[in-house]
């Protein structure tokens, strides 16, 4: 089924300047960006985006993070989507990531690990949203 989701490449991706190889493997496998943008979040934005980790140990450092720098925002579109993208993107954790996967081959540990992406079709929804409020996406019939 043809489904999107979100993609981050994260300021530690983007200040080792390997968005171009990212965007590379994300077209190899066969996934389309139907709407994407370079943004910096403000500390606040980052909050509001990582709220469902506010409890946790890491959220002020994960805060600080991914308000350090540029990311780049997008949203996919493909067969699969959020699977895809997700066995593209490999573990969370960068130590533990196969070669071939985007944070076995540019990430450095568990935070800074090159990309985020959507974990579920409502989560998708929602993080899409978050980025592109009221942008009307080609192919809006498909689903999210």
């Amino acid at each position: 089924m043809k489904e999107r989701t979100l993609c981050i490449v994260k300021p530690d991706a983007m200040s080792k300047r390997v968005l171009g190889p990212i965007f590379t493997m994300i077209e190899e496998r066969g996934l389309v960006p139907v709407a994407a943008r370079i943004v910096t979040l403000a500390p606040g934005d980052a909050e509001r985006f990582y709220a469902v980790h506010r409890e946790r140990k890491f959220f002020p450092d994960l805060v600080r993070f991914m308000s350090a720098g540029p990311v780049f925002v997008a949203v996919l579109e493909g067969e699969d989507a959020i699977a895809r993208w997700r066995d593209l993107m490999g573990p969370t954790d960068s130590t533990k990531a196969p070669r071939g996967t985007i944070r076995g081959e540019f990430g450095t540990d568990v935070e800074k690990n090159a990309v985020h992406g959507s974990d579920a079709r409502e989560t998708a929804r929602v993080e899409i949203g978050f980025f592109f409020a009221g942008l009307e996406l080609p192919g809006a019939t498909a689903a999210v």
